[in-house]
């Protein structure tokens, strides 16, 4: 046989076991990696149902999953009795590990009282067709308030913005939108407010006429807007106060003259007496007279 085949023969076998060598380890990496992926698993609560906001966390309501220690969600659950009896604050879809952000504590209520934040009050206020624009107010809507009345001392009625860039909370009992986005017909709107603005708004709400604007909701500007009266609708400007005839107003008060102190002033000296002089000439004498201050 030819020394020549036999090299190649022997070279192409022995880079042969070179590449299955090769190749064998690497299977063996991969599968070993694959065992310690297995067995590193952790528990994990996921949702067995959607879970909407308002309510709240049953066992029938959640299911345990298995993931990867590695990528288990901070903020997950690993036991089922630490989500139970929780409300929900937020949306969560089936299959999705439940966290602790989406969940109120427990004992914190149902329905909106989960979802307020701390220093914050809900408001409800009585709507229409025409206050609650149609029925569009959903749940997550910003609105301003608008207020018409009759103020104290003024002689029409004015339309003003009490309040602006408020959340709709619920539109009636519904305390997120409609799956559709259609209207929600609702016969009262409850939005989310500061103490002060609470007040502001129920007492709108009780001596006035209440009419929601609805806004943008990346729109956060405060316009500062004077108001309207009536008189202002027929292009007129608003008549100024009149004073009653029984109070005219007070005239002014006249000052006397200020007092000068004049000072008495003494007449001036006489002039002295002219200076005289005796001349005597022999026998006779002759007096002459001289002016002051000639000498």
């Amino acid at each position: 046989m030819d020394r020549r085949f036999l090299t190649v023969l022997g070279v192409s076998l022995l880079f042969a076991l070179v590449i299955s060598s090769v190749f064998y380890q690497m299977t063996a990496r991969a599968g070993s990696t694959k065992k310690v992926e297995n067995t590193d698993l952790k528990d994990v609560v996921l949702a067995a149902r959607p879970l909407s906001v308002g309510t709240s966390v049953h066992p029938a309501d959640i299911k345990l999953g298995k993931m990867p220690a590695s990528a288990f969600p901070k903020g997950a659950f690993s036991k089922a009795e630490e989500v139970i009896d929780r409300p929900v604050v937020s949306n969560i879809l089936i299959d999705e590990p439940v966290l602790d952000g989406r969940l109120a504590a427990r004992g914190s209520g149902l329905g909106l009282a989960p979802i307020i934040p701390v220093g914050m009050r809900a408001v409800t206020v009585r709507v229409n067709d025409v206050t609650g624009i149609s029925g569009f107010v959903l749940p997550g809507m910003r609105v301003d308030v608008l207020v018409t009345g009759h103020p104290p001392n003024a002689e029409s009625t004015v339309t003003a913005t009490c309040l602006q860039n408020m959340l709709v909370l619920s539109a009636g009992t519904a305390i997120q939108p409609d799956a559709r986005g259609q209207a929600m017909q609702a016969a009262t709107v409850t939005l989310l407010a500061t103490p002060e603005q609470a007040e502001t708004l129920t007492l709108a709400n009780n001596e006035g006429r209440v009419q929601l604007v609805l806004r943008n909701g990346s729109d956060q500007t405060i316009e500062k807007t004077p108001g309207r009266e009536v008189a202002e609708l027929y292009g007129a400007r608003a008549p100024k106060k009149k004073v009653a005839a029984d109070n005219p107003p007070p005239k002014p008060v006249r000052r006397p003259p200020p007092v000068v102190n004049v000072v008495a002033t003494a007449p001036p000296p006489p002039p002295p007496p002219p200076d005289q002089i005796v001349v005597i000439r022999g026998t006779q004498k002759s007096v002459e007279t001289v002016a002051n201050g000639v000498k």
